[in-house]
C-alpha cells in the first residue's frame, strides 16, 4: 500500500467544520503543517484560546476523519492558539483600549479635609498556573547548548531520585532530538487509556514518556514551534502518569519554544542546568539560566559535567575543559553548585547501552555522584517549596 500523502490528509479535513464556521478548517487556513510518519498523522488546529473547550468535538472529529484514511494508523491532534486563524460568521474584534504609558502615573484626586481614607486594595494576584494531576513537582534540566550531557545528566538525575526513595517519571521533551528510548533500553508503543490518554512506558521504576516512542529514531521531526508546544502539552497532560514525587523533564538545549512553553503552562518547581567548564559552555547556560529568571522559576542549581578526566592506566587527572568554571559561575550567580560529573568512558558506554551508570552499578562512585547531585536538587525543591508558602506581605493600593 502506497504512503500516505499529506494531500490525501488535508482533503479529508476539507470535510471538518465548526459550528459557527464560514468554511472549513483547511480552507480557512487552521490546520499546521502536516507531519506523516510510521503511518501516524501529527497537526494541530488553530482556534481562539478562549473557545478552546467549547471546540473539542472539531478537534475529535478531525482526529477521526483522518483515522479513517486507509493506511493511518493513529493521528495526534492538538488545539493550538498560536496564531490567528481564520474568521468565523460571529468573530468581532473587541474595542482596544488606549493604553496608558508605563511611567505615566494614574492621576489622584486630593481627598477633602477630614474624609475618612478609603479601605486599601490587595493588588490581584496572578492566577496559579495548573499543576499537573498526580504530580507533587516538575523539574526542567536545561543546558544553553547541545553536546554537554544534558539528557545523560536528566535520566541519572531522576534515577538518583528514585534510588533516594522517591516516585519519579521522566518526560523527554527534545522533540527534535528524543533520547530516552536509547538511555532507557525503552522499545516498543505506548498504550492508550479510552482512546486518547497514552500510558507511559517503564523502565527501572521510571515512568517515561516521549516523542521518539511514537516515530521511528532516524524520522526527523520538521515541526515548527506551534506543533512542538502543541506535543509537549500533550505528553505533559494526556499521560496516565499516575502518583509521582517528581516528574524529571530533560529539555532541549536553547532557550526557544520549548522552555517558554514549560515556564508558562506548568508550575515548574525549579531548573538544573547543565554545562562543562569551558568559557563558552559557560556562556550559554548563563542564558539558560537568566531565561528560567525571568520567567519565575527558580533556579535550583548548576551541574559541571565532563568536569574532569582520570586516566584509567595511571591515575592522572586531566582537566580538558578547564575546571571549576560552573562552581565559579555558581557563586557569582548566587545559585548552589549540586557538582562535578567526570568525563569517564563507563558513563557514556552504559548510557549508549541503555544502561545508566546510576542502576548498572549503583554502588559506584560514579552513582554516588548522581544520587548527591539528587539529593541537592531535592532539597533545593523543598526549600523553594517552603518560600513559597510563607505568607507573603500585601501590595496594596492607598
Amino acid at each position: 500500500m502506497a504512503d500516505v500523502t499529506r494531500e490525501q490528509v488535508l482533503e479529508r479535513l476539507k470535510t471538518v467544520t465548526g459550528p459557527d464556521f464560514e468554511s472549513d478548517i483547511v480552507t480557512l487556513g487552521l490546520v499546521s503543517d502536516i507531519f506523516i510518519a510510521d503511518g501516524k498523522a501529527f497537526f494541530s488546529i488553530t482556534v481562539p484560546a478562549e473557545r478552546a473547550q467549547e471546540l473539542e468535538p472539531l478537534r475529535a472529529a478531525a482526529e477521526r476523519v483522518v483515522k479513517e484514511i486507509p493506511g493511518i494508523q493513529g493521528a495526534l491532534v492538538t488545539l493550538t492558539a498560536e496564531k490567528k486563524g481564520g474568521r468565523t460568521s460571529d468573530d468581532a474584534p473587541p474595542p482596544r483600549p488606549s493604553p496608558r504609558p508605563a511611567s505615566q502615573p494614574i492621576p489622584q484626586r486630593p481627598a477633602p479635609a477630614g474624609a475618612v481614607p478609603p479601605p486599601r486594595v490587595p493588588r490581584p494576584q496572578t492566577p496559579s498556573k495548573p499543576g499537573v494531576p498526580g504530580v507533587g513537582a516538575i523539574i526542567a534540566v536545561a543546558s544553553g547548548k547541545g553536546g554537554v550531557g544534558k539528557s545523560t545528566t536528566a535520566v541519572n538525575l531522576a534515577l538518583g531520585l528514585k534510588a533516594n526513595g522517591l516516585k519519579v517519571g521522566i518526560l523527554d521533551a527534545d522533540i527534535y532530538g528524543p533520547s530516552m528510548p536509547r538511555l532507557l533500553g525503552i522499545h516498543g508503543r505506548p498504550e492508550t487509556v479510552s482512546g486518547r490518554i497514552l500510558r507511559p512506558m517503564e523502565n527501572y521504576g521510571l515512568k517515561v514518556m516521549s516523542i521518539g516512542f511514537l516515530v521511528e529514531e532516524e524520522t526527523p521531526m520538521i515541526w515548527r514551534g506551534p506543533m512542538v508546544m502543541s506535543a509537549l502539552t500533550q505528553m505533559l497532560r494526556e499521560v496516565e502518569w499516575g502518583e509521582l514525587d517528581v516528574l524529571v523533564v530533560d529539555m532541549p538545549p536553547g532557550t526557544g519554544d520549548a522552555q517558554l512553553t514549560m515556564a508558562q503552562q506548568v508550575p515548574l518547581a525549579g531548573a538544573v542546568i547543565v554545562s562543562t567548564p569551558q568559557d563558552l559552555a559557560l556562556i550559554d547556560a548563563r542564558k539558560g539560566l537568566n531565561m528560567f529568571r525571568k520567567v519565575d522559576v527558580p533556579v535550583l542549581g548548576i551541574v559541571e559535567n565532563m568536569s574532569y578526566f582520570i586516566a584509567p592506566d595511571t591515575g592522572t587527572r586531566y582537566d580538558i575543559f578547564g575546571h571549576g568554571g560552573a562552581r565559579k559561575e555558581a557563586e557569582r550567580l548566587g545559585v548552589p553548585f549540586l557538582g562535578e560529573v567526570p568525563l569517564h568512558m563507563q558513563i557514556r558506554e552504559m548510557s549508549d547501552a541503555g544502561t545508566p551508570v546510576t542502576v548498572s552499578e549503583p554502588d559506584g562512585v560514579h552513582a554516588k555522584v548522581y544520587r548527591d547531585i539528587a539529593a541537592k536538587t531535592w532539597e533545593g525543591v523543598e526549600t523553594a517549596r517552603a518560600t513559597q508558602t510563607r505568607s507573603a506581605p500585601a501590595i496594596v493600593f492607598e
